[in-house]
């Protein structure tokens, strides 16, 4: 597993009226900081990456359909440097996964539905200085590919 990548399961209670998902604590292992909460979605087949930052750590869980997350570490001095992650994402078996600062990270919708993603990042979107430098998804020198 790529260095400073974390995986905290997660529990789904459901109830005669719905079901409920702790998504996020203070008190949990993987919490550094609170900067804002979203959601973004992808339609099937559509491929939003690779993008990394260089100050916030992402912190993911699907919410809805299902995705195929992949990470890539290229931070020069990590001991993992080079290495590939690939996480399937869904409410099926749900689970957080925290991405740290300087990896490269991105997913594809791999459900006949709009997948929905819910990410808490450790910092505040800034509009004026994004923390989010971008690369085309298959035109890169990623060992990942997208079209599997």
């Amino acid at each position: 597993m790529i260095d400073g990548v974390k995986i905290k399961k997660l529990k789904i209670i459901p109830d005669d009226r719905g079901k409920l998902m702790e998504i996020m604590r203070c008190d949990d292992e993987v919490f550094e900081k609170f900067g804002q909460a979203y959601f973004t979605t992808a339609f099937p087949g559509v491929v939003k990456a690779w993008h990394y930052h260089k100050k916030q750590d992402d912190h993911f869980v699907c919410v809805q359909g299902r995705i195929r997350l992949g990470l890539y570490d290229a931070r020069e001095g990590s001991k993992t440097k080079g290495e590939v992650n690939e996480f399937i994402l869904s409410l099926e078996d749900p689970f957080l996964v925290k991405i740290p600062k300087g990896v490269y990270h991105g997913f594809k919708c791999v459900a006949d539905i709009e997948s929905m993603i819910v990410n808490i990042p450790t910092m505040a979107y800034n509009p004026k200085e994004p923390d989010e430098l971008r690369i085309d998804a298959y035109d890169n020198d990623i060992p990942y590919d997208w079209r599997k």
